[in-house]
């Protein structure tokens, strides 16, 4: 069974993005390189070649689900595919409709969505966030890849966001950068 795996880059104090939705302040000197090598398919479609990695193959994730206020940078760029490598599925209840064949907007239960997407054959199942989204889907979340980034938001959005649900993950691994940057991967 494919798991749903919340791959996501956070502040010290647990922030994902700042105001705005603001992610101009993680450093990414090391962390951009390690990322194109690593988990290729998680960089948006404009910036791949850029980076050498036009073409490169997915190692990880074949299906990206994302609420509305990630998907909103692309869209007000006039970017309706931001990922056409993955099986985008956009979770919202105030986007009206998306005009690409290539993203599906979901404005039902998030959870019937994953459940559902878990029952097909394929690579594992990307959650990119926001923070209202993981807080609805954590029942659902098997793992998770933190890039924690060594600097303070104090404001914007959290990684989880909702209901009180304590929820013990396993570290698995960890790998430091040079720059200060970790990568955490827990399993529930």
């Amino acid at each position: 069974m494919r798991k749903l795996v919340y791959y996501v880059g956070v502040s010290i104090d647990g922030y994902i993005a700042g105001p705005g939705h603001d992610i101009s302040f993680y450093p990414v000197e090391h962390m951009l390189p390690w990322i194109a090598a690593e988990y290729p398919e998680t960089l948006p479609a404009m910036a791949r070649p850029h980076l050498g990695i036009a073409e490169a193959p997915n190692k990880h994730f074949d299906t990206l689900v994302m609420g509305r206020g990630t998907y909103e940078p692309a869209m007000l760029a006039g970017i309706a595919s931001p990922y056409p490598h993955v099986k985008q599925y956009i979770v919202s209840n105030s986007i009206a409709g998306i005009d690409d064949p290539d993203v599906t907007l979901v404005k039902g239960d998030p959870l019937e969505l994953v459940r559902s997407l878990k029952q097909e054959d394929g690579m594992d199942i990307w959650l990119a966030g926001g923070g209202n989204l993981a807080g609805q889907l954590l029942p659902e979340i098997d793992e998770l890849v933190v890039k924690s980034y060594p600097v303070v938001a104090a404001k914007g959005t959290r990684a989880f966001d909702g209901d009180f649900q304590p929820t013990a993950f396993t570290v698995t691994d960890t790998l430091a950068l040079p720059d200060g940057c970790r990568i955490t991967w827990f399993k529930r």
